[in-house]
């Protein structure tokens, strides 16, 4: 949830009229039409800068459609949650939804699992929760005489976490390893997760009441932090339609699977090759090494921030039908992937600064390579 720019106790930092509309970091990244398979010419103009020899992608395009065109059978609106998910899959990270209730975190997540033909888990985190509840336990066997492994929820391929500051902190650590490692340790034994393994979070930032902060740490884990808004009124009047005589959302069953797990490693393969050049990988070095030399910061982020704004532009570039990233993509990505790993100084807090505002500054202080 982000600060409201219009407090009244905020100090004054720019004329009302001036004020831009932070409902959007900055705007997506012009859409792109499929690369051609000659090499040439570039296919609008400014990209020639960042091209190179192409790579076939139109597999990850059409995968993604498929699984939109899936989504957008129950969901309407939320276009850049589904965009960022899916970026997120494809880049092989872990996602948190951070929202109000009822607009459609647990749903996105659980019809995102329906639409691939893969194991899906989900876990309501609750204040009594034990970490063995996730991860599993150890069993005496009466009949065998012997100890046995028990699986836990969390091995599967999907998995939501529903509320997951509900949880106290050593429940909240037992997702340390899994999401960091893909693997489970259990009275000295190791056990590997299969492929995809996919953490979708999410948790409400207004009722505080019986929950636990996530630690940095935790945080870190996260690839994105997905912030959702409350739909238009467009979209308001279609949803109402479209659910007029359908109380239980039984459009639900509609979504089908249009993706395995082959497919989701093909995808994952080819987002890896995407060309990135060096003038954009210092410049999103420049990017994390400013959050921790920032006064409006007490904590920048961690190189393994630079690692997902590297990946997510990637991913983004790859969706978009490109094999070579841009500043846009850059810039595009870097306030999902930073804005639940900085925290604000408690001043900046106090006079009403936002995260979001913090991030823009930083990116219009560095020249963008050109």
């Amino acid at each position: 949830m982000h600060i409201d720019d219009n407090n009244e106790n905020d100090t004054p930092r720019e004329p009302e009229e001036q004020r831009e509309d932070h409902s959007r970091f900055v705007p997506p990244p012009p859409e792109e039409h499929p690369v051609e398979a000659s090499p040439d010419g570039p296919e609008a103009p400014g990209m020639e800068r960042w091209q190179r020899s192409r790579i076939e992608l139109s597999k990850v395009q059409i995968a993604v459609d498929r699984i939109k065109e899936e989504l957008r059978k129950v969901i309407i609106g939320q276009e850049e949650l589904m965009d960022l998910l899916l970026a997120g899959l494809v880049s092989g990270g872990h996602v948190l939804l951070e929202g109000v209730p009822g607009i459609a975190k647990t749903l996105a997540a659980k019809l995102m699992a329906q639409s691939m033909d893969v194991g899906f888990s989900r876990i309501q985190f609750t204040p009594d929760l034990m970490p063995s509840d996730v991860l599993g336990t150890t069993v005496f066997n009466m009949k065998t005489s012997e100890f046995s492994f028990n699986e836990g929820p969390v091995f599967s391929n999907i998995i939501l976490i529903d509320e997951i500051n509900r949880s106290p902190a050593k429940t909240q650590a037992a997702l340390f390893e899994v999401m960091e490692e893909y693997q489970v340790t259990v009275d000295g034994e190791t056990y590997p997760m299969g492929f995809p393994f996919f953490v979708i979070a999410t948790q409400n930032p207004i009722e505080q009441e019986g929950t636990y902060k996530l630690p940095e740490a935790q945080l870190d884990r996260f690839l994105i932090k997905i912030n959702l808004r409350y739909p238009s009124l467009e979209e308001e009047k279609a949803i109402l339609r479209r659910f007029k005589n359908d109380f239980k959302l039984a459009q639900r069953q509609l979504v089908k699977a249009v993706m395995t797990a082959d497919e989701i490693r093909e995808c994952q393969q080819l987002v890896e090759q995407v060309h990135i050049k060096e003038e954009l990988l210092d410049y999103i070095a420049q990017i994390i090494h400013e959050t921790r030399n920032n006064g409006d910061l007490f904590l920048g982020a961690s190189p393994r921030a630079s690692l997902a704004v590297m990946k997510m532009a990637k991913a983004l570039a790859a969706m978009n039908g490109r094999d070579f990233v841009t500043p846009d993509d850059i810039q595009y990505v870097t306030y999902p992937v930073l804005n639940h790993r900085i925290i604000l100084t408690p001043e900046r807090e106090m006079e009403g600064y936002s995260t979001e505002e913090v991030i823009r500054d930083i990116i219009q202080k560095i020249e963008v390579p050109r």
